[in-house]
């Protein structure tokens, strides 16, 4: 038998990646006669959990949003194993389907996706991962008549095409500055490369568009995509709310950070780039 594991899913059921994400927890729980936890009952009553969380943890979140891995973080839990069942399903060519109430073929690929989990490698620091990509504590700015540009002081590489990396150990997510986001005006449309796609430094991993132009995301970094933000493809506006940590586009992991690191500026010299741009900005 599977060794034991602590199962914390995400509490989405809105949609039907949702009750997959539960079905594969309770396959999970099965599997390895682990425990279940409820985030609901554990946010408000964490105690309740202390003996079951002595046991590995595995996280899974349903899509982008990750729930279960922001109340994981929030509580200072490490992930033993973790899934976000949308890219999971991408990269066997399926999908979550449109019925909320999975029929036997998803059914029978929750299975396979707790078998698989269940088999792969412990990854100890998937939740502090997810920790690193918080919301930067601190922000620069750059000043132009009514407009405001925020610049994370820490963390964070950019490029002269307004796109950053945010460096978490060996992945990074990607997305483009305020600056950017602003010049471009309210989103209407996110392109997300695929889960899987090798990616070059300067290469293009996705596009936005607005009511004023369609543009290219280019990759501050080189590597492999490991997870996307569906959130975004939803909801383009959360770039606009916040790029920087909502409206992040594409996590990649990491091929030669040390050399792409030569051709990037860090905060204070992607301040002074766009308090250069500020002052030629146009709405």
């Amino acid at each position: 038998m599977a060794e034991r594991h602590a199962v914390l899913p995400c509490n989405g059921l809105d949609k039907p990646v949702g009750p997959l994400a539960r079905e594969i927890a309770l396959a999970l729980v099965e599997a390895c006669q682990g425990e279940l936890i409820c985030p609901v009952l554990y946010n408000n009553l964490p105690a309740r959990y202390a003996k079951a969380l002595e046991l590995p943890l595995i996280v899974i979140d349903g899509c982008g949003t990750r729930c279960a891995s922001k109340l994981a973080t929030e509580h200072d839990l490490k992930a033993r194993r973790k899934i976000q069942v949308t890219d999971a399903l991408k990269e066997i060519g399926e999908s979550a389907g449109e019925a909320l109430t999975p029929d036997p073929e998803r059914l029978a690929l929750c299975r396979q996706l707790a078998e698989r989990l269940l088999a792969a490698p412990a990854e100890e620091s998937a939740v502090d991962a997810e920790a690193a990509f918080a919301e930067p504590v601190e922000y620069a700015t750059a000043t132009h008549d009514k407009f405001i540009f925020r610049i994370p002081t820490q963390g964070y590489l950019f490029n002269e095409n307004h796109c950053w990396a945010h460096i978490a150990g060996s992945r990074a997510r990607v997305g483009i500055s305020d600056y950017m986001q602003q010049e471009l005006g309210d989103l209407t449309f996110c392109e997300l490369p695929q889960v899987g796609t090798e990616v070059e430094q300067f290469g293009e991993i996705g596009s936005v568009e607005s009511v004023k132009a369609v543009s290219d995301i280019i990759s501050p970094v080189s590597g492999r995509v490991v997870a996307v933000n569906t959130a975004v493809v939803e909801a383009p506006e959360l770039i606009n709310e916040d790029p920087y940590v909502k409206g992040w586009v594409a996590e990649v992991e990491l091929r030669d950070l040390e050399s792409d690191r030569a051709l990037l500026l860090d905060g204070e010299a992607y301040l002074a780039l766009v308090r250069q741009k500020a002052a030629e900005y146009r709405p």
